[in-house]
């Protein structure tokens, strides 16, 4: 599939920023055989006194923005096209039961290396708790992608979409308890469980495009930030990417901006500046098919 994608996030500020300094995360990432940014450009406003270029741990595209002179508010806008693919289901995934075993074996510190996806990081906190929750509901012959589908599924019929429920920092246990969250509860929930069990999960930040409902017309910025899953499956199957929120494997309609362990590795404009009182922040997307492409 081919999409044309515009996107904008704008903050205002209660008091003028008297500087500030931002490090960007909305670059679709190139991925070989199944994403492709044909073209992507960043704008920002007020126009930037320095600005950077930078690849991350994890891969991921980073602008780093520096705004000397005071400003009221600070504005990002990503235009471009993108090539995606639906990715292919993943194939020979080794058991559950298999992977401490496999895992022993893996002496990588890349940022591939399922290593880095087991344990406790900023946002996500495995638990005897959601150990036992997991276990009660896979089999322990199952195999590992047919887990990650397992779990998703399950999650997706105990939890509610709600924005209005949590905050950026809510806990993920807090959510579980509640039952309802955003997408980043869902994904954060996931990879809690997945961990709990052996299984390597890491986070997702991208677009997922939405379509109206039939004989509606598609509202112009209504699509939307999205975030899911990425499950390590073993030496063969590799990893494989899952979204709970809407419980289906991620397809072509999911273009990836960012991986990492969790939220944190991949927010989309992280920094620091010097203000006072609160800010109002505003998200406009669109993800627009090409037509006629092939």
């Amino acid at each position: 599939m081919l999409y044309d994608v515009r996107l904008r996030i704008a903050y205002q500020y209660a008091a003028p920023a008297a500087s500030s300094r931002h490090l960007v995360r909305l670059f679709p990432r190139t991925l070989p055989d199944l994403q492709r940014p044909v073209a992507t450009e960043l704008s920002v406003t007020p126009i930037p006194n320095e600005r950077g270029a930078l690849t991350d741990f994890f891969g991921n595209q980073v602008q780093e923005i520096f705004i000397r002179p005071p400003h009221p508010s600070v504005e990002f806008r990503v235009q471009g096209r993108i090539e995606r693919l639906a990715p292919p289901p993943p194939k020979n995934a080794s058991k559950m039961r298999g992977l401490e075993v496999e895992l022993k074996r893996i002496r990588d510190l890349t940022s591939e290396s399922p290593q880095h996806y087991l344990g406790e990081t900023r946002f996500v906190r495995p638990s005897r708790f959601l150990q036992d929750y997991t276990l009660d509901l896979l089999p322990p012959d199952l195999d590992s992608a047919t887990a990650v589908r397992t779990l998703g599924q399950a999650l997706n019929k105990r939890m509610t979409f709600d924005p209005a429920a949590t905050i950026v920092t809510t806990p993920h246990e807090e959510a579980f308890e509640k039952r309802r969250g955003v997408c980043q509860d869902f994904s954060h929930i996931m990879i809690a469980c997945l961990r709990s069990v052996g299984i390597p999960a890491g986070y997702v930040s991208g677009l997922l495009r939405t379509l109206p409902p039939p004989g509606r017309p598609r509202l112009s910025g209504s699509d939307q930030m999205h975030a899911w899953v990425r499950a390590w499956c073993g030496e063969d199957a590799g990893w494989f990417e899952y979204d709970p929120t809407n419980a289906v494997d991620a397809r072509g309609d999911h273009i990836v901006i960012a991986r990492g362990r969790d939220y944190f590795d991949v927010s989309p404009v992280k920094g620091v500046l010097r203000s006072s009182g609160s800010q109002a922040s505003v998200q406009q997307i669109d993800v627009i098919e090409v037509e006629g492409a092939a």
